[in-house]
């Protein structure tokens, strides 16, 4: 190792700690902040984005670039290379640039929480027009420089080397079968009947100590995360300092318990980061569908199933108390796979989920080209889904309003969602093969039989394999939907 290449470590390192800074703050401006400090954390989070900015366009760091030589070592090899991918984008857009988006990122946020709360989308328009002129010309800078698409741009810095062309055709493909399977699927659940209600209320404390008890048993530490409340639930902070929320509803635990282990998933990722590369390109997780990977492994994949339901009924009666057979994994089963055309993607069942991506997907690469105005997006929003599950909305706080991302800039992500529930079903099947005792470990409430092996063969692994190689040193093959095709037959188009 070079001179050169030590000191890009030792700048990447304060990068990281700057990006930590802010991970922080925005869980903070989320749960804690009271609604007067917006306007001085967007200035909080602008200046550490520009100091960051400032770092990585350091002509003395593209001097290191050019003359670094790592260790002859696939890690730092990676790593290196992912220093200058960052490089690339950086220097592709100005500081300026860089600032505004976290001005008007922030204040943008702050304007959705009362117009999603009001269902009043002219309320936070002008603002949201302001975040899509900027992140087009963010794309529009990218682009060049990456030699991809301004929507593949966009992409790349949720998940690199998976662009539009890559996800069109398989979100097409899925619409066709929905198109087919879920009237069947609705069908058959019909026959087989609803689920028996447990009886509330359930209290958002109770809840709470449930949910921190079922993230404990799942494997996170306690010295090392934290449970809180958010408008939306989210899982933010740092690989020693997790931060996963929640909302709470007097009237149904199930959104919440589900919520918890969905950001338990992330957080046990982020956990079983390689520490000996903390704070390096390299150590950080493979991008937003591998994340997604992990939060649906979790909570879809594993404590959703029959297994699973055994055992958290028992948690559930111990909570609320009740009659019994509210909680019988039968019941539970049919509570939490409910197959149900509906407006929040949050809240949506695996099978119908995917088309509230498709939807996102559809729109915001519409947005980025210029297609489509912000000021027409509840319109086509609802369009959309009528068009792919046959509702619409009975007003904006259910359509367009219901996700943050937009208004927190966050253009290119939605594709990650889906990419990661098919990667999970993948990954499922293959743990399932080589750990044969893993629904019998469910069966007693205990993950550490699947979360030890995604530990090894996907979190020990950082970004030092791209999307479709961790899946193939995992799997045996890249990204192959038919795996989560199969999962869906086999949990709602069986008999």
């Amino acid at each position: 190792m070079n001179d050169a290449y030590a000191r890009l470590q030792a700048r990447f390192t304060r990068i990281a700690t700057l990006g930590e800074a802010s991970a922080v703050l925005g869980w903070d401006s989320a749960t804690m902040m009271p609604a007067g400090g917006g306007a001085a954390r967007g200035d909080q989070l602008a200046v550490l984005a520009g100091l960051s900015h400032e770092m990585l366009t350091a002509p003395a760091m593209a001097d290191d670039l050019d003359a670094a030589q790592p260790p002859a070592d696939p890690w730092h090899e990676a790593n290196l290379g992912l220093m200058r991918h960052a490089h690339r984008r950086a220097t592709a857009v100005p500081a300026d640039l860089v600032e505004a988006q976290s001005r008007a990122n922030a204040a943008c946020e702050q304007v959705w929480r009362g117009a999603r709360a009001n269902a009043d989308f002219a309320a936070v328009r002008p603002q949201l027009t302001e975040v899509v002129k900027l992140v087009r010309e963010q794309a529009a800078a990218l682009s060049p420089a990456l030699n991809l698409s301004p929507y593949d741009a966009l992409m790349d810095g949720y998940q690199r080397g998976i662009g539009a062309q890559d996800v069109a055709p398989i979100f097409a493909d899925y619409a066709k079968f929905l198109h087919e399977a879920l009237p069947r699927a609705e069908e058959m659940q019909a026959r087989r009947g609803d689920a028996i209600p447990p009886e509330g209320p359930f209290p958002p404390a109770a809840t709470e100590a449930l949910c921190r008890r079922l993230s404990r048993a799942a494997g996170l530490e306690d010295a090392h995360s934290r449970l809180d409340r958010s408008t939306h639930p989210f899982c933010g902070g740092t690989p020693t300092d997790v931060r996963i929320t929640t909302r709470y509803y007097e009237h149904d635990f199930a959104p919440s318990v589900m919520g918890v282990l969905h950001e338990t998933g992330h957080a046990l990722y982020e956990r079983g980061l390689p520490q000996s590369f903390a704070r390096q390109p390299v150590g950080e997780a493979a991008g937003m569908a591998a994340h997604e990977s992990q939060s649906l492994i979790v909570e879809m994949q594993a404590c959703r199933s029959d297994a699973y339901l055994g055992w958290l009924g028992g948690q559930l009666l111990q909570t609320y108390g009740g009659a019994a057979d509210r909680y019988a994994p039968e019941n539970l089963g049919r509570l939490t796979r409910h197959i149900a055309r509906g407006f929040i993607r949050v809240d949506a069942d695996e099978m119908t989920y995917p088309a509230h991506v498709i939807l996102r997907f559809q729109l915001e690469q519409a947005l980025i080209a210029g297609d489509l105005a912000v000021a027409d997006l509840p319109g086509a929003w609802n369009d959309g889904l009528q068009a792919l599950l046959g509702i619409t909305p009975p007003d904006d706080a259910k359509g367009v309003l219901q996700d943050i991302h937009w208004y927190d800039g966050a253009i290119g992500y939605f594709p990650s969602y889906t990419l990661g529930a098919m990667a999970a079903a993948q990954l499922m099947a293959a743990a399932r093969k080589a750990a044969p005792g893993l629904d019998a470990a469910l069966a007693q409430g205990d993950l550490s039989v699947l979360v030890g092996w995604l530990r090894t063969n996907v979190h020990a692994k950082g970004s030092l394999l791209g999307f479709n190689d961790l899946l193939l040193a995992a799997t045996g093959k890249p990204l192959d939907p038919t795996d989560f095709l199969a999962h869906i037959q086999a949990r709602y188009l069986t008999a």
